[in-house]
């Protein structure tokens, strides 16, 4: 099946400069998880799930404790999920993903970011989104593709897409199936390590800007957004290199 070089490349672009953004947003979200339960994750699914995914990300084991830690001492810090919508340069488009206390200051830092990068401009929502799918993925060594879709089908998990490359295993399953598809894959392979294990949005297509003034231009609208606090995760249809 399919895209899973593109997937997987535009899954782990990630550079040393994003990883105090990285760390920062698997704090909030931990302790999200943390506070809608009991902040253990032998007693809490979607905490143990949370921190499963902040480890395959590289997340510091200290980041992870400090989150719970703050959920255990009672915060009473809350976050809104925000969500915007945009075009930047060329046939790029972008979605952004905020957890904020404060959705003015959010909406008011990301639009400042569009409007400081040529071509960019942000648009309704729906607009953007709609090329998108909302899914499960994850990425693992593991070569035998028949025993993990059979395990997954078994599971009952609507698998979108699975293939390997190079010895490692993509995943795409829909996104309501994201906690029995990592049941399903940690039973087959044991001690799994991932490489990937998220909710993400994947676009229908990808697109590759080849114009230097729109890499430049596209390059600073993801600077900019990756400077603003609120801002959680950033979508785009842009080919990886």
């Amino acid at each position: 099946m399919g895209r899973a070089h593109e997937v997987r490349a535009a899954s782990m672009a990630k550079t040393a400069a994003m990883k105090s953004k990285l760390y920062s947003r698997f704090g909030k979200e931990l302790y999200i998880a943390a506070k809608s339960g009991v902040p253990d994750p032998d007693m809490n699914l979607a905490l143990k799930r949370k921190i499963q995914e902040a480890k395959s990300n590289q997340v510091p084991a200290d980041v992870i404790k400090r989150a719970i830690d703050k959920a255990k001492g009672g915060s009473d810090e809350s976050y809104d999920e925000a969500r915007y919508e945009g075009f930047g340069p060329g046939a790029s488009t972008v979605i952004v993903d905020c957890l904020t206390d404060n959705t003015n200051r959010s909406f008011t830092n990301v639009k400042t970011a569009f409007n400081k990068s040529h071509g960019a401009k942000l648009a309704n929502a729906g607009a953007v989104s709609f090329n998108y799918d909302n899914v499960g993925l994850f990425v693992f060594p593991y070569e035998d593709e028949e025993a993990m879709l059979d395990a997954l089908i078994e599971a009952e998990v609507d698998v979108q897409d699975l293939s390997v490359e190079d010895g490692i295993m993509t995943v795409q399953t829909a996104f309501t199936d994201f906690g029995k598809a990592q049941d399903a894959i940690e039973k087959v392979v044991g001690e799994v390590e991932f490489e990937v294990c998220e909710t993400t949005m994947l676009p229908n297509e990808y697109v590759e800007l080849t114009d230097p003034e729109e890499i430049e231009a596209f390059q600073r609208l993801m600077d900019l957004l990756n400077e603003v606090d609120d801002v959680n995760k950033v979508y785009t249809n842009v080919k990886s290199s």
